[in-house]
């Protein structure tokens, strides 16, 4: 991960008073040295109908609603300048949110996006919302996903690796993560931990399997995890990972990657994502994603070099709804 100079955040509503996020982003970018634009995407959609009823034109209500939202982003950005943090800000009509974040991250030459989980259910508030996944699926560069609003205070931070590569990880993503975690915990001054779920698929490609005996397939799971805790050793002493912030867990990362977090009260877990070539859509993973469903802390996503964003580079506007005769006006 290359050094972070240009942070992108993405503000999910500029009219809220509270903006505990922003505050947090502002705290990030002073302790790395960065700059900070704060971001927002209208992607409201405006219809057609609404003109002869409200007298305004469409370039009239665009206009008005980009200067109402950057007046609102430079109050917060005014508030945010007394902390020595280069503060900027940027309104745009574009659509889908996570479209626009990525293209406004790549012609701002963001290294990192910060942004505010949406919302879930009251029970579980860190829940992840479809725009927040589609974000990480699509950026190209690390996504910094925040799920609470708690200030930094020397924080744990955890890597989780896959040395041996058994859910198809390429091979230098280990590296990105242990280099994007060692970053960030330097500039934030936490203590930085690397683990490892050792949790073999063999075990399940063979279970079905009639021609292999339960004997046969107790010693193929146990030579398995034997090889994998040898690969997570080696992996962390060429990364000169102390002993005692190595974690070997045995189970499945789903379980146990949360569950080490809390244990050791990590405040950002950093992953990596991939992509599936030969699919329309590109996607983080089936474990990775039920493992940040199961993380309440902050989580960081790194991708593996070289990865490329699908996302067309050209905004597209302003979204204009003509309304179905069946569609009711907004009232």
């Amino acid at each position: 991960m290359h050094a972070i100079r240009r942070i992108l955040f993405a503000v999910k509503n500029p009219d809220s008073r509270k903006q505990g996020a922003i505050d947090k982003a502002v705290d990030i970018a002073k302790r790395l040295g960065a700059s900070l634009e704060l971001y927002h995407a209208i992607s409201t959609p405006v219809f057609l109908d609404m003109q002869p009823l409200t007298g305004t034109s469409l370039a009239e209500l665009k206009r008005e609603a980009l200067d109402l939202r950057q007046r609102r982003l430079e109050a917060h950005a005014a508030r945010a300048g007394t902390r020595g943090v280069t503060v900027t800000c940027k309104v745009q009509w574009d659509y889908p949110p996570h479209e626009a974040i990525v293209r406004r991250a790549s012609q701002s030459g963001a290294d990192l996006i910060i942004a505010e989980c949406h919302e879930g259910s009251r029970l579980k508030p860190w829940l992840m919302h479809l725009t927040d996944w589609e974000l990480l699926r699509t950026s190209p560069v690390p996504v910094l996903l925040l799920k609470n609003t708690k200030p930094y205070r020397r924080p744990a931070i955890l890597a989780a690796v896959d040395p041996s590569h058994l859910h198809a990880k390429p091979a230098r993503l280990d590296s990105e993560i242990i280099a994007a975690g060692e970053g960030i915990s330097a500039s934030l001054r936490g203590s930085f931990h690397v683990m490892h779920a050792n949790y073999p698929a063999v075990f399940g490609l063979t279970l079905g399997d009639p021609a292999i005996d339960a004997a046969t397939l107790a010693a193929s799971y146990e030579e398995q995890k034997r090889k994998d805790a040898e690969d997570f050793k080696t992996f962390a002493e060429k990364a000169e990972i102390p002993r005692a912030r190595r974690h070997l867990v045995n189970g499945d990362p789903v379980y146990a990657i949360p569950k080490a977090a809390e244990d050791m009260r990590a405040q950002i877990v950093v992953m990596g994502a991939v992509s599936r070539s030969g699919l329309k859509r590109v996607f983080i993973g089936n474990t990775a994603e039920r493992v940040l469903n199961h993380l309440p802390c902050d989580v960081l996503v790194v991708k593996p070099p070289r990865f490329e964003s699908r996302v067309n580079g050209k905004s597209r506007g302003m979204r204009v709804v003509a309304p179905t005769p069946l569609m009711p006006l907004p009232v």
